[in-house]
């Protein structure tokens, strides 16, 4: 009953994944997202907009509609290892559709996993070349991590969730970077480094954009703190080379 998902709809599924073999890769009893989002794997997108809410589908992706040729590791959602090439099964209930895909409240556990599901899927599209989709699915776990929360986090999940922005960050301006936009992967990685001051990998790309920039004098202060953090990087030990030897008047005859 009900009506089937329209374009920019939420739906709330139910999702078994298996292998030819039967072997169970993946298990996600209230799996969220929109259609068109490309925040899952090309079976759901065109599958799940098919079907009416309490509706069972069993849904038969060849390679290219599941997780490539490539295959996919295991992440939060997914144990094990997808093979690469493999048709996947997929059982899906459609649970619930709803007109409006603002951030509902949810519990902080919640918040985390959609967030890390939403990552892995980005990191998914990134290997895969497709940065644009990557970068979506990036943006969509952030505004899971930063929604309305149902409940006050206690401390050990509240610097899971700073951490599991700032990895998010971080690969906004790994996205952004193979996009072409200096700009922006620079404000992602300064909005990282507002989260977490210390960390290496904003540090370090923020350094390298500053110096590509021209801001050479604040590339420098930036990596060093970055050296300081990791002295045996041979990465900041050579963008600090390079640095160095732009600033250097030349020689004389």
């Amino acid at each position: 009953g009900g009506l089937r998902p329209r374009p920019g709809q939420e739906v709330l599924v139910k999702v078994l994944g298996a292998l030819e073999d039967g072997g169970l890769v993946e298990r996600d009893p209230r799996l969220t997202f929109v259609p068109g989002h490309g925040d899952v794997v090309q079976a759901l997108e065109l599958g799940v907009p098919t079907m009416h809410p309490g509706e069972i589908a069993f849904f038969l992706a060849a390679c290219p509609y599941a997780y490539g040729r490539p295959g996919s590791r295991p992440c939060a959602c997914r144990e094990p290892d997808v093979p690469p090439e493999a048709p996947l099964l997929f059982e899906v209930t459609l649970l619930e559709v709803r007109d409006d895909p603002d951030p509902q409240p949810l519990p902080s556990a919640a918040r985390l996993r959609l967030g890390s599901q939403r990552r892995d899927r980005g990191n998914f599209h990134f290997a895969r070349g497709d940065f644009a989709a990557a970068l979506r699915s990036y943006e969509l776990a952030l505004r899971a991590l930063d929604g309305p929360a149902s409940d006050s986090p206690g401390p050990e999940e509240e610097e899971e969730l700073q951490e599991q922005r700032v990895k998010c960050l971080n690969n906004c301006a790994a996205a952004e970077l193979k996009l072409g936009r200096a700009e922006k992967a620079l404000a992602a990685c300064e909005a990282a480094l507002r989260i977490s001051p210390d960390n290496g990998r904003a540090l370090l790309r923020r350094g390298q954009l500053l110096a590509e920039q021209g801001r050479d004098a604040e590339a420098a202060l930036v990596l060093r703190r970055a050296l300081e953090l990791d002295p045996a990087s041979k990465v900041i030990h050579a963008e600090l080379s390079r640095l160095a030897k732009r600033q250097s008047p030349p020689s004389s005859a």
